[in-house]
């Protein structure tokens, strides 16, 4: 598109503004707008979104439920069946059971529909629990907003991996790349300045001192003024994708429709041996014809794709009060079969609250008390060996104020940081942190140290900074006093003390860098981390004069190291059981961080994941030298492992190989550089908190508390939605047997008479099938599903297991539906071998008992097939309402169709007896104590097994 056709004529000439005049030119300043400005705007531009795209509308979704091929299918047979109607006499019955199947159809798009609707407006509901923020300056202040009530005017502050909210134009860049691929396609990310472009012939987006909306920031930090929002913007003029991309349909999703061709498939089959069968039992062509397709419409499994909607959409609601949303419906299946997590440990497995609780320098080592983001604290000075572990906040060492020769390290920690400290407010009871929180630590440090920064940045002004880079693993900001240029740098200890050339003593002098002084560091480095403290390096130089260009080749060099900082960030008191949890289902966990080796050795080992056994650690440099082949037989080793001081790159490696390991993959990130990984794993996991907004993006799953916790959580809700679903096949094709055999057993026995009718086929179908059904796909995880092995890849929903249930449960039933037409039968005096009327009281009885038999055994069945192998009594036998509601609307519409005058002349029923209800329900107790008494020799079998 020609992106200059519909730039308006006033921002023209921004792009070619010095940075101190875009301020003006916009109606702002570099403290940002002030309140009433705000408001006056906002009325003016509205709020910075995009228009939605229309979606269809509810009638019209309330009729996509009918294009569904079962559903056609269904009304063609209920076509031809009132075709029958007019043709063949206009008998009631035909009418009736033209009703019933056009009735089958009409109750399955009502809840296909409702529950499409229901899903939509869940999903946007939980969609705002992780809104998209902005940082931005306004009436002088830092603070991070919803990016909806962006204006133009306000003062963006940009850093990497932040998804930019509106157009802006740079006023700031240091090191800045954006990634433009949602505008031009491209993926290679785009150099950024803050300096005047005055080339003529750019297109609008491919001017480097704009940013854009949609877009986000690749790498380094920048800060821009706000000049279009919402459709005003270059991609709200572009705007087509706001419907959203439709789910790849998930392993499960693909194998449910599968299984339902072939059950229809099935039925066509058994349809025509009921034909066949309803021919010697000498039925009419027609009366045959109707009944085949009766009972084949009753086969089909029409409440299936309902149930594992149902299954899905709860499993999703469930994750979120866990504090887990998903983000795409069919990811919830796939984490009931993740084997293994690879997870961080800074924030997931810990708190994310960083606290110094230790300053060393050669010949001098601080104790630094205080808890949390709050400036409040003092220093205590350690004495005697240095290996001496630093005291618990409880054991406090006399309080001392920080010497005056600590001043140039607790500047570099104060300076080299992009993080601000926020006071309690209405969103935070306590002290909060805007930005990273190990910068936020260091800024807590340097308040405990009574370091005014504001008034130290005014004497020595930010001039240029160097970002964080994963492969650098350091940041230097550089500062200007009196003409010269000073650079602080921050970062790991042994890539930190690389560029040391000397060190400053407790004197203040400079004093060359030699082996034993190195050595001295780094085992000071190696004792801090064993305590599982987190450690920084600070160092810095005075640069050259004519330095011109800062970049890290000329800027981190000859550097002077001034100490080292160490932090104690908790682990998450909830994470040692989850992680007991999660090794008692089978699923293994990897450490992949950035941090060092011995801190997060000493972190696995205080939360349980090493088990009490030598972990093997690997770093990022060690991986590297490691082939494809090297890299399986570290990771197929039962030893606990642990990826240390790795890049973004390397984690995404690790998951690779283990998905050509066949293992179904876990893997959180918050960077942006963690993007490629979290897509490639089957389950990428981002963090709602502490994440950049690209790695939400990427992800199919976002931790609101940003906790390992809720991972384990929600893997245990993805297997149960999957056990659910299985509960329901077994439920819906034991019936079915219960449907078929006395059919069976009618033809061998030459009994000459139908013990069910195709309607009655039908009122079971809609009673008993598809409301309990959802009711069973709303089960909570039963007891002992994470004991059990994560699920194979190659695993399938209609397993050896759930055929042998089937078979059994359906039996029993089927059995019992034979036994009752045959109790009310004989008992009326009915001789073997002779056919009664269709009208015949007898008769009319003793389908009606067929039918009860059926829908009272499954109401048995419905309790006996909420667990697996554990007594449904350990679980509370009522405790699922919904089915409790179910099942009692299938008994009523039983005792309707027995009782009632005019359900009696529509389905050609008689009424029950005492006699025969306390017969129904002694079979119904039959199957389920038979249920219960397999389970109990399963779990013992199980228990044996264990044993050996």
């Amino acid at each position: 598109m020609d992106a200059k056709q519909i730039i308006p004529d006033r921002l023209k000439e921004i792009p070619r503004l010095a940075p101190l005049d875009v301020y003006s030119a916009l109606g702002t300043t570099a403290q940002g707008l002030r309140h009433d400005q705000v408001a006056e705007l906002q009325k003016r531009y509205g709020c910075n979104r995009l228009q939605k795209v229309r979606r269809r509308s509810l009638l019209g979704r309330f009729f996509v439920q009918f294009t569904d091929l079962f559903a056609i299918l269904l009304i063609i047979a209920s076509a031809i069946t009132f075709i029958v109607y007019l043709l063949g006499g206009r008998n009631s019955s035909d009418l009736s059971l033209s009703l019933a199947i056009l009735g089958v159809v009409m109750l399955n798009a009502a809840i296909g529909f409702f529950q499409e609707y229901h899903a939509e407006r869940a999903t946007e509901a939980l969609n705002k629990l992780v809104p998209v923020k902005a940082r931005i300056y306004r009436d002088g202040q830092e603070q991070a907003l919803d990016a909806s009530e962006l204006v133009p005017g306000d003062v963006l502050l940009l850093e990497e991996g932040d998804n930019i909210s509106a157009d802006a134009r740079l006023v700031q860049a240091f090191e800045m790349a954006t990634n433009n691929i949602t505008l031009t396609g491209e993926s290679e990310p785009q150099h950024k300045t803050a300096t005047a472009v005055l080339e003529e012939g750019l297109g609008w987006i491919d001017i480097p001192n704009l940013v854009f909306m949609g877009t986000s920031v690749a790498a380094g930090s920048g800060v821009a003024v706000v000049h279009s929002t919402g459709e005003q913007t270059q991609f709200g003029k572009i705007f087509q994708l706001t419907a959203g991309v439709a789910d790849v349909p998930s392993p499960l999703q693909i194998e449910v429709r599968r299984m339902g061709k072939l059950v229809a498939k099935a039925a066509l089959v058994i349809g025509g041996i009921l034909f066949i069968m309803g021919r010697l039992l000498g039925l009419s062509w027609i009366e045959d014809f109707l009944f085949a397709l009766g009972v084949m419409v009753a086969v089909v499994p029409e409440g299936l794709p309902a149930t594992m909607s149902v299954s899905l959409a709860v499993g999703v609601q469930r994750m979120a009060k866990r504090n887990a949303l998903i983000k795409r419906l069919s990811a919830v299946e796939t984490l009931g079969s993740a084997n293994v997590i690879a997870t961080d440990k800074t924030g997931t497995l810990t708190k994310g609250e960083m606290t110094v609780r230790e300053i060393w320098r050669p010949g001098q080592r601080m104790q630094v008390s205080g808890v949390g983001f709050e400036p409040e604290g003092g220093f205590s000075l350690i004495e005697g060996s240095t290996e001496a572990p630093v005291k618990e906040e409880t054991e406090q060492l006399p309080q001392t104020g920080l010497p005056a020769e600590w001043d140039t390290l607790i500047k570099a920690a104060a300076f080299c940081n992009t993080a601000r400290l926020a006071p309690p407010d209405q969103e935070h009871q306590g002290w909060s942190v805007l930005g990273d929180p190990t910068e936020g630590a260091l800024l807590v440090l340097a308040g405990k140290a009574k370091f005014k920064l504001e008034a130290a940045l005014q004497q020595e002004q930010r001039v240029y900074l160097l970002p964080f880079d994963s492969r650098r693993k350091r940041m230097s900001s550089l500062h200007q006093q009196n003409g010269r240029v000073t650079a602080y740098v921050k970062g790991a200890p042994r890539e930190v003390l690389s560029l040391c050339t000397s060190q400053r003593s407790l004197q203040g002098v400079e004093q060359p860098l030699d082996e034993g002084s190195r050595n001295e560091i780094m085992e000071r480095n190696d004792a801090m981390a064993k305590q599982g403290l987190r450690v920084l390096a600070m160092a810095y130089r005075a640069l050259p004069d004519d330095l011109k260009k800062y970049t890290s080749d000329s800027v981190e060099v000859d550097l002077i190291f001034l100490g080292l900082v160490g932090m104690m960030d908790p682990p998450r008191p909830e994470v040692v059981a989850a992680v007991q949890k999660a090794r008692d289902a089978g699923v293994k966990i990897i450490m992949v961080t950035g941090d060092y080796g011995l801190t997060a050795e000493a972190i696995a080992e205080r939360i349980g994941i090493t088990g009490g056994a030598q972990a093997l650690i690997i770093t990022g440099a060690e991986l590297e030298k490691m082939d494809d082949g090297q890299l399986k037989e570290a990771l197929e080793i039962k030893q606990p492992l642990i990826f240390a001081r790795v890049a973004p790159e390397h984690k995404m490696r690790v998951v690779a190989a283990l998905q050509e390991m066949g293992q179904v993959v876990a893997v959180t990130g918050d960077g942006v550089n963690d993007a490629p990984a979290l897509k490639r794993a089957d389950i990428g996991i981002a963090m709602g908190i502490t994440g950049t907004d690209v790695s939400r993006e990427a992800a199919v799953m976002i931790l609101l508390d940003d906790s390992f916790a809720s991972i384990v959580h929600a893997i245990e809700l993805g297997r149960s939605v999957y056990a659910n679903i299985k509960k329901f096949i077994l439920y819906m094709f034991s019936h079915n047997m219960a449907e078929l055999l006395p059919f069976l057993f009618v033809t061998v026995a030459s009994v000459h008479m139908v013990p069910l009718t195709a309607l009655q086929v039908l009122s079971i179908d809609l009673g008993s099938d598809v409301l309990p059904g959802l009711a069973l796909g709303t089960e909570s995880p039963e007891p002992g599903l994470m004991k059990a092995p994560p699920r194979p890849r190659t695993a399938r929903l209609f397993d050896f297991a759930l055929i042998k249930r089937m078979l059994f449960l359906g039996g029993i039933q089927g059995a019992g539906a034979i036994a009752g037409f045959l109790f009310v039968l004989l008992q009326g005096g009915w001789h073997w071998g002779t056919a009664l009327p269709t009208t015949d009281l007898l008769y009319c009885r003793a389908i009606t008992m067929t039918q009860a038999a059926i829908v009272v055994s499954q109401v048995f069945n419905g309790f006996a097939v909420r667990t697996v192998n554990v007594s449904v009594f350990q679980i509370g036998l009522f405790s699922n309402r919904f089915l409790i509601m179910s099942e009692a609307i299938g008994i009523g519409i039983i005792s309707a169709i027995s009782y009632v005058p005019f359900m009696q002349r529509l389905f050609g029923t008689g009424p029950l007896r005492m006699v025969d209800w306390a017969l129904l329900i002694a079979f119904g107790a039959v199957l389920f104590f038979a249920e219960e008494l397999r389970k109990l020799v399963a779990r013992r079998k199980i228990a044996k097994n264990q044993g050996d």
